[in-house]
Order: C-alpha cells, then structure tokens, then sequence
C-alpha cells in the first residue's frame, strides 16, 4: 500500500501542483502524508558554506509556517498529515528521508522554485527519481488555477502491460485507486512489429516472415488481454483494453494517451526485459522524460523486500 506519502515542497506554487493529487491519492488508500521541506545552506564561490544562525531560524520559522498552511489545506479533506522542516542538499535529502522513514510513495512535481523548462523535468526531480527507493508519482508542474484545493480527479487510467506477470505487479493497486475514483481503466498492450535489419529492400518473403510473426503475436495478445480483464481485482471495474500493433511501442502509448483523453498513467517500474541493475525499464524512462500527464510507477524492485498486499476491501468513494 502507499502509506506513508511523502510530498517534497520547495514554496513554490508549481511545487504545490502535486496536493490535489495528494488529496486523491492519500483518501483512496487511507494513507498518511508527510510534508517535507528542505532548506539548502548558502553557498559562496560553489565551495565554502557559510552558515548564520540567525537567518537559518528566520528561514525554518517561515518553512514551518508555511508547510502548517498546506497541512491545514490538507487537513480540510480529512487527511493524517505530518509536516517536517530539515536542512541538505535537496535531492539527497528528499531520498535519504523516504529510506529512513520507510515511504512507500513519493509524490513529486516535474519542476519547482526554478520554473518550468524545455525539459521533461527538473535536474533536482530527476536525481530523486533515479534515487528513490521507492514507488513515485510525478505530476507534470502547472501553475494551480483554483483558490480552493479540491481533490484530483482520475476519470481515465491508462496501464500498459507487455504480457508478463512482472508488469501486472501494479495492477492490483492501481484497481484500488480506480475502484474508490470509478474511474476508466484502460489496459494496453502493443504488439511490436519485427524489426527486419536488411541492406536491401524486404523481399515478399520477408514480408510474409513478418506478417505471420505478428499475426501470432497478435493471436497472443488476444488471449492474455482476455486473462487480464477476467483478473479478480477488476471485478466491478469499468475496463476497456487496446491491442495496437505498432513498430514503435512507446509512441503507440503517447498517441493512445491523447485518443482516449487520460488523466494518468500507471505502470510497474520493469516489465518481462526489465534489469534489477537499473530503477526503471526503457518505457518508463520514456514516459518520466516525455510524458505530458501524471505518471505513476510502482517499484518493484527486490531490495524493499516486500510483498504486495492488496485488500481489495478498500472503502469506495460515496456516491455523489
């Protein structure tokens, strides 16, 4: 389950970005927030620190200050919330503090106190990504338009899956979330097309290879599909798949994501090629740099040395 939920916060109001998700995210698994501020020491001439008691208490003063009105924001939806004020490098700290304290998620904005840039994300929420030790949750930074935080609502869920039973590791989770929102849940998986590595132009015979590689592939995909949806986690959920055949399988992704007008996607940290040596496979690094909704990836790596336990009991959201 993804309790605690650690929301790192820098002031600024891109930062903020992620609490309506917080909101959704923390009443769908009766999770615990912890708000999270770090405050990096001046540096002079990149190398030597100078530190002034003084100013450091002005500034943890007005940290706590302002993190106790994002509680109290918080607090409104009748969320646990615990706020936190501590001092290091930003990124280390954020990482170090969700090891100790044994987070199981991180909810995190694209971009903060620096503004929004030409890249997917940050520097800073790129080396908590690539460090943390555990699921994380990147919503893509936008300036807040309501004066009033209300809950993120998720009406279309996107999960791809690539037929193994390591990328179905989210899926039960992601359920729980899409039960207690009734939310859509749409699964995807992509047929690839072979990749034939000529010199010259295919012959028919190469192209006939492929054409019933793909057809048996595809035959494949149907049945797994079917398996999936009869899964007994989805039991009441409203589950539409896709089965797209495609030579580039994180392209078919983006593009589906506009078609169907999804509000985020989720998906396991590795897939059937996924390495223990890297924290994400290929698609998900995709998603993390070019992504344009919020990305949930849950992290299955065997050094948390925990098992997945689902209660499918989860209290649903009553009815409006």
């Amino acid at each position: 389950m993804f309790d605690p939920i650690l929301i790192p916060l820098d002031g600024s109001l891109l930062a903020e970005c992620v609490l309506p998700h917080a909101v959704a995210i923390a009443r769908a698994y009766d999770a615990r927030i912890i708000l999270l501020r770090v405050l990096e020491k001046n540096q002079v001439n990149g190398a030597v620190q100078i530190f002034d008691l003084l100013n450091w208490q002005i500034r943890k003063t007005e940290a706590k200050l302002y993190l106790e009105k994002v509680s109290a924001q918080l607090k409104k939806s009748q969320l646990r919330v615990e706020a936190v004020v501590t001092e290091g490098l930003m990124a280390e700290t954020i990482t170090e503090y969700a090891q100790a304290q044994g987070v199981k998620l991180i909810i995190l904005s694209s971009h903060g106190r620096s503004g929004v840039s030409q890249w997917g994300i940050s520097s800073v929420a790129q080396k908590i990504i690539l460090g943390s030790p555990t699921s994380i949750m990147i919503v893509r930074a936008q300036q807040p338009v309501e004066s009033e935080l209300k809950e993120q609502s998720y009406r279309q869920i996107l999960v791809p899956l690539d037929g193994s039973q390591r990328a179905e590791y989210a899926l039960p989770l992601i359920t729980l979330l899409a039960r207690f929102q009734k939310s859509r849940t749409h699964i995807l998986h992509v047929v690839k097309t072979p990749e034939m590595v000529r010199r010259l132009p295919p012959t028919q015979e190469d192209i006939d290879l492929v054409d019933r590689i793909v057809k048996l592939n595809l035959e494949e995909a149907r049945q797994y599909l079917e398996q999936a949806e009869s899964r007994a986690h989805l039991d009441g959920i409203d589950v539409q798949t896709h089965l797209v055949t495609s030579d580039n399988a994180a392209q078919a992704l983006h593009e589906l994501v506009e078609q169907e007008g999804i509000d985020m996607v989720a998906m396991n940290a590795h897939g059937h090629s996924g390495n223990n040596q890297w924290p994400y496979g290929s698609m998900v690094i995709n998603l993390i740099l070019y992504g344009k909704v919020p990305l949930l990836i849950v992290q299955d790596l065997p050094a948390k040395n925990e098992p997945v336990l689902v209660d499918t009991t989860t209290r649903e959201r009553p009815e409006q």
